[in-house]
């Protein structure tokens, strides 16, 4: 059988792997819509939070933009000021125009200020590989748009099996201009293009389409070739705590069936934007006003009508 038909039934057995299972999260309380409605409201301004999202805002150009948001959205682990601090550090290697940067990156020539970065276990070489990865999806595609929506099928309810293909070709890209001839059995670059097929949640990659695609006064869009309506929440710590206290999902395990949950427990309350919540719940969280595994309770949350956090102790 010929490599890329190959390949082909590899990339549809994986993606199958990402449908929704049949049973989904509790569904949501119908008091909930008009209580997150107004926290979104809250937090719907550019400056709300402080977060690597007005890193990305500041490039008006889309082709910039999804470069520095593809980055953003990598690096988006660790303590938020680690992370902008890290983001910035790339933006200045890339210059003022992070696409052109991208497009004529030789990593010979161009590698050693990245390779001279570190973001908590990200390595210098990590970065490079990073750039180059990106240089290969644009030179076959025009766009990491274009890149993405290659495997993006309209019809399916989520973007699952178009993460799978994206990260599956990124992962493809030869990296011994980045690496070297030896290059690592499992290269660092690899944490950045993750897959819903090995049950992670795919975090890093799902904030960057929710900051692509959505457009508010938070999150800048600039992407047309995909709804809003498909996307996954970005699951991380923060909307696992809050899933688990307003019931949006039943599982234990975090990954990606528990962002699917939750996803779906919301699509509920907006079906064209289910994701447009996360970013107040998230910030919620990280502003101490979840209570959930803590002592001093709910009191504090704007949630607490409805959440049901445990105590520790």
């Amino acid at each position: 059988m010929p490599q890329n038909a190959t390949k082909a039934r590899a990339v549809r057995r994986a993606a199958a792997r990402t449908r929704p299972l049949a049973v989904a999260a509790t569904p949501p309380q119908p008091t909930l819509k008009p209580l997150l409605d107004e926290l979104y409201a809250g937090f719907n301004a550019p400056d709300s939070a402080l977060d690597p999202i007005q890193i990305v805002r500041r490039y008006s150009r889309i082709d910039d933009r999804e470069i520095v948001a593809f980055v953003a959205g990598a690096l988006a682990f660790g303590r938020v000021a680690s992370v902008m601090a890290s983001v910035d550090a790339v933006c200045r290697v890339m210059g003022e125009r992070p696409a052109a940067f991208v497009r004529g990156f030789d990593p010979a020539r161009d590698g050693d200020p990245l390779r001279a970065l570190v973001h908590r276990w990200t390595r210098g070489n990590d970065f490079v590989a990073l750039v180059w990865i990106l240089r290969a999806l644009i030179e076959q595609h025009g766009s990491l748009e274009r890149a993405f929506a290659a495997g993006l099928d309209p019809l399916h309810p989520h973007v699952g099996p178009a993460i799978e293909a994206f990260s599956t070709a990124a992962r493809a890209v030869d990296l011994r201009p980045a690496y070297g001839r030896r290059v690592p059995e499992k290269p660092g670059v690899c944490y950045f293009f993750s897959r819903p097929s090995t049950g992670g949640a795919c975090k890093r990659v799902n904030l960057f389409l929710r900051w692509m695609t959505r457009r508010d006064a938070v999150d800048p869009g600039g992407w047309t070739m995909l709804s809003a309506r498909q996307l996954i929440v970005p699951l991380d710590t923060h909307t696992i705590r809050v899933g688990r206290c307003l019931r949006l999902t039943r599982r234990a395990s975090p990954g990606w069936k528990m962002a699917e949950d939750i996803t779906a427990a919301l699509r509920v309350l907006d079906p064209d934007d289910p994701v447009r919540y996360d970013f107040s719940l998230c910030h919620l969280s990280m502003m101490g006003s979840c209570g959930w595994g803590t002592r001093r309770g709910n009191g504090q949350c704007p949630l607490s009508a409805l959440c049901r956090p445990r105590r520790s102790g």
